[in-house]
């Protein structure tokens, strides 16, 4: 037993405080891609030189890339895991490259690494995204118990993306998407270690705490004009909280995504 640890067994509140503590140095360490990145884009909305021989997108284009190359470089992600954020960062694209030519939100600043509208940095934020479900299983060793059967995750995952999509044309069904995913993993819990003692909390409300970082790391964002919706043309606001339930759903196709390469290990009775 460490100091550390005698010192917080020393009484309740010290156990829990020390706990906690861990808790956040592991869910820290395991947004580290999405940490930096987010630090690139508040960074550089501060502090660019409007001399600078690059553009500010362009910039965070190479930041995002050499950041990925450094965490497989120092073997902080796999190389499966690797194949599997791109495709986070393909998938990511191609919703930008939909949503920006429907006017979802736009990027204001001017660029040379893009595709149409979208500059390349953006694919990023949705491999931060894949890099941290992927590494906080390990990193908190997460088992589950009653985790829906595979296939019907897929289905999920796939009707999910589609309405992304399809609402522009179609009705919206996103009140049956969330209904499906609370049948399909309201029964289920997971199950981790911060400290020492194994926690168990609800699938469902993990994944709701995850959407509800991304939703304020997304308001960083915006405030950083990394993008913008059409609300705060006129000056930043908050992103709506509709948005939250967005990130919600991407984070059942995230989930899904990284299912492919760290299959749902049991927990043990």
């Amino acid at each position: 037993m460490t100091r550390a640890e005698a010192w917080a067994d020393r009484s309740r509140l010290r156990r829990y405080a020390y706990e906690f503590l861990w808790f956040g140095l592991k869910q820290g360490w395991a947004c580290l891609f999405g940490g930096l990145m987010l630090a690139l884009i508040v960074g550089t909305f501060l502090w660019w030189p409007e001399t600078a021989p690059i553009s500010r997108y362009d910039f965070l284009v190479v930041g995002a890339v050499l950041i990925q190359a450094a965490m497989l470089a120092f073997r902080l992600e796999s190389w499966e895991e690797a194949r599997v954020i791109f495709l986070f960062h393909v998938a990511g694209t191609i919703m930008e490259l939909f949503k920006t030519a429907h006017g979802s939100w736009i990027y204001p600043e001017d660029s040379l690494l893009r595709i149409g509208a979208v500059p390349l940095f953006s694919g990023f934020m949705y491999a931060a995204v894949g890099s941290y479900i992927a590494r906080v299983q390990r990193i908190f060793h997460i088992r589950v118990r009653r985790y829906p059967p595979l296939w019907t995750t897929w289905v999920l995952a796939a009707a999910i993306y589609v309405n992304f999509f399809a609402h522009h044309w179609l009705p919206d069904v996103r009140i049956a998407l969330f209904v499906a995913t609370a049948l399909l993993f309201g029964p289920g819990w997971f199950y981790f270690t911060a400290d020492r003692r194994r926690r168990g909390m609800p699938l469902l409300l993990g994944y709701f705490l995850v959407a509800l970082f991304i939703w304020f790391a997304e308001n960083l964002g915006t405030f950083a004009r990394a993008w913008t919706y059409p609300g705060q043309a006129a000056g930043w606001e908050m992103v709506s909280l509709g948005k939250l339930g967005s990130w919600f759903l991407l984070m059942i196709i995230s989930v899904v995504l990284v299912s492919i390469v760290h299959r749902p290990e049991p927990e043990p009775a």
